[in-house]
This record gives structure tokens, sequence and C-alpha cells, in this order.
């Protein structure tokens, strides 16, 4: 099983790494302080404090665990420049769904593009538009199991 790679803009890739040294860090000592002043009031079975700072803690190791993970297999880089034939990680891309005209950008959610759509190379519309030439249609499979078809419009750098 080959681990897939993310596209990340270097400001992207540096702010991540910045947040997963804070949480992995005072973020986790901040928890464990709540938990302990949590356990120091009483019974934990009835305990909401407790409970709620545990179920914090666990979204915390999560992010830390998705962080962790997306920083080792990050493609770092800028968008492309100049004219573009072929969809590729971090362009901005037109296609035609159902008699609507989309646009998005083709990377990581994670970038944090404002007032523009992100898809991710690994969903189902990212991966089929992936490598495609501007005007090709092509057909793909919904998370429902249904077949949905777009035809790519145009294929421009992101500028951020």
């Amino acid at each position: 099983m080959s681990i897939s790679k993310t596209w990340l803009t270097q400001e992207a890739y540096d702010r991540l790494k910045e947040e997963l040294a804070h949480i992995s860090t005072k973020g986790r000592e901040e928890i464990v302080a709540r938990i302990a002043a949590a356990r120091e009031e009483g019974d934990l079975k009835e305990n909401g404090g407790y409970h709620a700072a545990r179920e914090e803690q666990g979204k915390l190791e999560a992010r830390i665990r998705q962080l962790t993970a997306m920083l080792e297999n990050a493609e770092v880089g800028s968008a492309p420049v100049g004219d573009m034939e072929v969809v590729s990680l971090g362009s901005l891309v037109t296609v035609e769904m159902a008699g609507d005209t989309i646009e998005f950008l083709l990377g990581s959610r994670e970038i944090g593009a404002e007032n523009v759509k992100v898809f991710s190379e690994k969903s189902p519309l990212g991966n089929a538009v992936l490598g495609k030439k501007i005007g090709v249609s092509v057909e793909y499979l919904l998370p429902s199991g249904k077949s949905n078809s777009v035809k790519i419009l145009s294929v421009k750098p992101y500028s951020g």
C-alpha cells in the first residue's frame, strides 16, 4: 500500500508545523492540567468536567496524529505557473457539473484558501480530474455509489 502525498504551499506547511509544535507541548499540558483539576472534584462517574476534558484530549491526540502524518507525507511547493493545459496539484480548476460551473483549488483543505472551494486530490472529484486536459469530460463515482460526470473548462495557477 503506497502512501499518497498531500500538496501544501510552503505557508500552509509552516503554519501546520507550528500548530503541531504548539498542541504537542502546551496543548497537551493544558489538557493534562484540566483533567487533573477535574479529578480533584471527586466522583469521576458523574464528573462532567472530567469527561469533557478526556474527550478533548482524545480530539487533540487525533489532530496530532493527523498533522504528523500529513506533514511527513507533504509535497511542499508553489502552485504551478504559466499557461496550463493539464490539471495538477495546486491548480485552480473550473468544471461544468450538471449545468453549473464550479471552480475549486486542487490540494489539501489545510491550505486555508479563502473564497475558493478546496478539493483534495484524494476526493472522488479531485482524483477524477487530476492529470486530465482542458476540454476532457470525466466520470467518477460519488460516495453514494452513483456516477457523476464533469467537463474540465479551465486550469490556471492558484495565486493564493
